[in-house]
């Protein structure tokens, strides 16, 4: 398997539109596990950990987000795989 990490960091209109819920959403039915959040600064944050091919799926489907969101920008930076999470959440 190739397993690692991608931490994203997303803009636009991303908050209050059920973008974290869409996220929780793929990232579950694509196996992956980690987190996203609302950031006070109105972007959200994503950590997902599990097959590259999955994560670079979940990134597809978040640049496109659910109907009512509209992403200006997404900063993805790779790092290793971790287990510490055991399914995927929304934590804020």
């Amino acid at each position: 398997m190739n397993d690692c990490s991608a931490h994203l960091l997303i803009s636009g209109l991303v908050q209050g539109v059920g973008y974290r819920y869409f996220c929780l959403r793929a990232a579950t039915r694509l196996g992956l596990t980690g987190w996203a959040r609302n950031n006070p600064n109105g972007t959200v944050e994503v950590q997902a950990y599990g097959n590259r091919s999955a994560i670079e799926e979940l990134i597809k489907e978040l640049k496109v987000g659910p109907f009512s969101a509209s992403v200006r920008d997404m900063k993805v930076d790779w790092g290793k795989f971790s287990e510490e999470f055991k399914s995927f959440t929304i934590t804020g």
